[in-house]
Parts: structure tokens; sequence; C-alpha cells
């Protein structure tokens, strides 16, 4: 088995096992209904212009948090300086893809590896409120 299949199988049992409930705590099954492909059947035109989208490539950052500081600050950083942040410890951090906030997330560690788990995706509603 290759290291990605390995790291990528360490991946899903750390994520499984978060998600695992809790002692005690009780299921509910959720009534579904059945997916049809016909509904939402797209055209070959279609088709090519969706792979076209889904080839574009993005920057994704994960942000921890924020901090304004003078020049003179800044010129005076060395290693070992601890510059404060606008967020307490605990807090989500903020998924930006291109610049804009999509989710909130949590840091997670994997195989010495650190990674995000998302814990609230903002909806396409809310980015359009934040831009106004």
């Amino acid at each position: 088995m290759s290291d990605d299949q390995d790291t990528m199988d360490e991946w899903a049992a750390a994520l499984a096992e978060a998600d695992a409930p809790d002692e005690g705590a009780e299921a509910h099954v959720a009534e579904l209904d059945e997916l049809s492909d016909s509904k939402h059947e797209i055209s070959g035109d279609e088709k090519r212009k969706l792979d076209t989208i889904l080839d574009i490539p993005v920057t994704i950052s994960m942000e921890v948090g924020r901090s304004k500081i003078n020049i003179r600050n800044l010129l005076q950083l060395n290693q070992g300086s601890v510059v404060e942040l606008d967020r307490v410890a605990g807090e989500p951090l903020d998924v930006l893809v291109n610049g804009t906030l999509i989710a909130h997330g949590e840091v997670v560690v994997v195989n010495d590896k650190f990674g995000i788990r998302l814990t609230d995706v903002i909806s396409q509603i809310e980015r359009i409120k934040k831009l106004r």
C-alpha cells in the first residue's frame, strides 16, 4: 500500500473516531427520499462547461487570527517573538478560498501532520451579505 493511501486511511480513521457518537447518545434514523438521476441530467455541453470550471485552481488558506502592528514593531520581531492575535484559544479557524471566507474549522493532527476539520460551512446567502 502506498504512503498516500496509508495517510488517507489514517485521516479516515481519525475523522470516523471524531464523528462517533458519545456513549449514551441516541441515534435517530433519518427518512430520505430516493434520488432520481432523471431530474438532474445535464447535457454534454453543460458537462463540458462544468468540467472546465472544476479544473480552475484556487488558493485555500486557513487563518488562525490577525494582528495589526506598526512597522517599527514588525522590524523588531525575531526568533522567539510572540505576536498577539485577535482570537482566543479554542475559537474556530477561518477557511478562505481566494480570500473569501467559506467555512470555519478546527485543527486536527493525524500522523504528525496538521489538517482542518470543517465545523461550519458558510452559506451562499451569508457570503453575499458580507460583500455588501
